[in-house]
């Protein structure tokens, strides 16, 4: 029937924290889709800067480099100053890294904006995190984190696609001007839905010398891994950058034991799903951080693709990831987390080794159904990996072992690039051209080094993270939950 009672207007708890969610997510996806749509723009970059497309991977690592050694800074920043002052700010440094990307005319000028760029996204995506955490009540916090990991579900659907059309209509430099209206309308939001908070100023000192010698440790084994065979740095100078980082390693090891609050808690790794989940995550990381660099360079140097065909191709492997997301929830409490890595590892080791073996010949469908496995397997592995990783971690601790959990990503993304352009460089050999058959060794080597993992995930418990997945431990004789009895 008819009334005149008005509709009930929605609650303004939940609409504030959601445009707090979609504020901070607008501005994640800029970073997502630069990402995603650099690696389609490698090769045109080598032809712009007429340098080696090898050594093009530097403008990837330099970016994850610099995530890895500046984001263990952006939680005592977003404490100390506020988060939103310390988010404006990160995307400042971003949007500033961006045009200056643009304005680049040869590799080095390009390699330090990415560093900058990469500054700026050290504290986007922690600072980020932390305001939707402390501005959401936690009955609404699912819903919260759901809106704001959209970009990573989005970024790598629209980048590849964004930038093939971008590169077919326009010169390169707009892959990073694009990025400046994305940050301004983000910046914008940001300033309007998210509160100002109150900057802590009571927080402690912070490590300032275990920051240092952690970046001097990590900043050193990735230029190590970047310029190995590629004669970029003469021996001794590898060797120096070497000792340097093994002993600022050491140093870093020493003062932790004895510092209350370490910059990187490597106390952590004592338990051991956080210890397997780093662990194992490090070789996968490994052999796939590679892909987005290699990929590129097969589909559109060796086979001759345009960049638009060819990001109609690799737009599969973000489908499959997207796809495999309700899907990993329900295999974890069906199979449990140690079936359920062994088996995803493996099918992601061997499904990161097929496109080594793409021709000319070989059919765009087949390519694309490839790859969409590979972005399907990758989701539920890195999905399982990255939840079991908290299974007996204490909650005070929870925010010391993402951070640590962050870094160990960005270096094993890192390290994957650099040794994938090792191995191209190579297989390749006195060979002046990329042809497909140079391929297929760098990509059987990512895959064999992703295998590698498996012996980490087998030594898992048969039941490790039952209490998380929901699965009935497989030593119950009643075949009931712990909490059921």
């Amino acid at each position: 029937m008819p009334t005149d009672q008005p509709a009930p207007s929605p609650d303004p708890s939940v609409l504030g924290t959601r445009l707090i969610s979609l504020a901070v997510a607008s501005a994640l996806l800029m970073e997502f889709i630069d990402s995603t749509a650099l690696s389609t723009a490698l090769p045109t970059l080598a032809h712009a800067f007429r340098v080696d497309p090898i050594h093009l991977k530097l403008a990837l690592t330099s970016y994850i480099l610099a995530l890895a050694v500046f984001t263990p800074a952006s939680g005592w920043a977003a404490e100390r100053f506020g988060a939103r002052r310390v988010f404006i700010t990160a995307m400042v440094v971003f949007l500033a890294g961006s045009a200056l990307c643009g304005l680049s005319r040869n590799l080095e000028a390009l390699v330090a904006s990415r560093i900058l760029q990469g500054i700026g996204g050290a504290m986007m995506t922690p600072v980020a995190r932390l305001i939707v955490v402390g501005s959401t009540p936690k009955d609404k916090l699912i819903r919260a984190m759901g809106w704001f990991t959209m970009p990573a579900l989005v970024g790598p659907l629209i980048g590849p696609p964004l930038a093939g059309l971008v590169l077919s209509v326009a010169d390169w430099p707009w892959i990073f001007y694009l990025n400046l209206p994305i940050g301004v309308l983000g910046m914008t939001a940001v300033m309007r839905f998210v509160p100002r908070g109150q900057p802590n100023k009571e927080m402690g000192r912070f490590d300032t010398l275990g920051f240092l010698l952690s970046a001097l440790a990590i900043s050193g084994l990735v230029v190590v891994a970047e310029t190995a065979g590629l004669s970029l740095l003469p021996s001794w100078a590898q060797a120096s950058v070497l000792a340097l980082s093994v002993g600022a390693g050491w140093l870093y090891l020493r003062k932790a034991k004895v510092t209350p609050r370490p910059i990187l808690d490597l106390g952590l790794l004592k338990h051991r799903t956080y210890r397997a989940s780093l662990l194992g995550g490090a070789f996968v990381r490994l052999g796939i951080g590679a892909s987005p660099f290699l990929l590129p360079l097969l589909l559109q140097v060796a086979l001759g693709w345009s960049p638009l065909k060819a990001s109609a191709v690799t737009l599969g492997t973000g489908v499959g990831t997207l796809i495999a997301r309700p899907f990993a929830a329900a295999g974890l409490k069906r199979f449990g987390f140690r079936t359920s890595l062994a088996v995803f590892v493996v099918a992601t080791a061997i499904l990161t080794a097929v496109p080594g073996f793409f021709t000319l010949a070989t059919p765009m469908a087949v390519m694309a159904g490839a790859l969409f496995l590979a972005g399907f397997a990758r989701s539920n592995q890195f999905i399982a990996a990255n939840t079991i990783a908290y299974a007996d971690v204490p909650q005070p601790r929870v925010a010391a072992a993402s951070t640590l959990a962050a870094v160990s990503q960005q270096v094993g993304l890192a390290l994957g690039v650099s040794f994938g352009g090792l191995m191209l460089h190579v297989a390749r050999g006195h060979q002046a051209h990329l042809t497909p058959d140079r391929f297929t060794w760098p990509f059987v080597a990512i895959g064999l080094v992703t295998l590698l993992a498996l012996p980490v995930y087998l030594r898992l418990d048969r039941d490790a993270g039952a209490e998380i997945s929901g699965r009935v431990r497989a030593t119950d004789p009643l075949s009931q939950r712990p909490s059921d009895r």
